[in-house]
């Protein structure tokens, strides 16, 4: 049997963290959790994760920020960012930036997984043709 998606989920808003952690893991996702970019970035350092779901309005460090320092960390480590708050150039700052997906907030959960999903292949697909 496969071993389940590690995901690291980052957002500050609380509830929202805590209940679509609780989503995925009922869907069989091993879910991680970080309330801001630092703390992200400090869990990357200590873990391996597949796929990183990213907040991109945050205080202390946004997560466009973020993004930026998880690709200098991992450059292969595909990144979704999921945000209530983003404007078109934000859009296309992830995306240059390295994201593989950006999806706005509330987003369908069964969205969201296929993000996830297809991120992860896209990396296994990467990994093969090297």
């Amino acid at each position: 049997m496969a071993e389940p998606i590690r995901i690291l989920l980052v957002d500050d808003e609380e509830m929202f963290l805590q209940s679509i952690a609780r989503v995925l893991k009922r869907k069989g996702l091993d879910v991680h959790t970080a309330p801001s970019g630092p703390a992200a970035l400090k869990m990357l350092g200590q873990g391996r994760f597949d796929v990183i779901v990213l907040d991109v309005r945050m205080p202390e460090m946004d997560g466009l920020t973020a993004l930026a320092e998880i690709r200098r960390l991992d450059p292969n480590l595909p990144v979704v960012v999921l945000s209530g708050h983003i404007q078109l150039e934000q859009v296309g700052k992830a995306v240059c930036g390295g994201a593989c997906e950006v999806l706005l907030k509330p987003c369908p959960i069964e969205t969201l997984i296929t993000a996830i999903e297809n991120a992860c292949e896209r990396k296994a697909i990467a990994r093969e043709c090297k």
